[in-house]
């Protein structure tokens, strides 16, 4: 499988190898807007090594290769990343030290059983 090698002027700090790159063509200019449609994102691969200003992408090859001035972004693996709790056990402690009243409105958890 070929590797691309895509150069950025900086690189989102939450990407990470494993992640899944897509780009899209921009389609029109709209109020000074690049605009696009969904049905034009394009997956090109995982992300397999970050640099400093480049990422690395394991790719096949697309049916519609990527031009300048595409947009690029990626995506966390649902399978690896995961955004519930994992264990048996949590423990909260909320302190307000302002010597104004504050009052707390909701307090809200997602809680799901991992295990029997």
């Amino acid at each position: 499988m070929p590797t691309y090698t895509l150069n950025f002027d900086s690189i989102n700090a939450s990407a990470q190898v494993g992640d899944i790159v897509y780009y899209t063509h921009s389609s029109n200019n709209s109020g000074g807007f690049d605009v696009a449609d969904l049905a034009s994102t394009i997956k090109l691969g995982d992300i397999t090594a970050i640099n400093t200003t480049s990422i690395d992408v394991n790719s096949g090859f697309p049916t519609n290769p990527m031009v300048s001035g595409d947009f690029v972004s990626f995506a966390k693996d649902k399978q690896i990343n995961t955004s519930s709790l994992v264990g048996y056990y949590a423990s909260v402690k909320m302190v307000n030290n302002s010597t104004d009243k504050a009052e707390l409105f909701t307090i809200g958890s997602e809680v799901s059983e991992s295990s029997k």
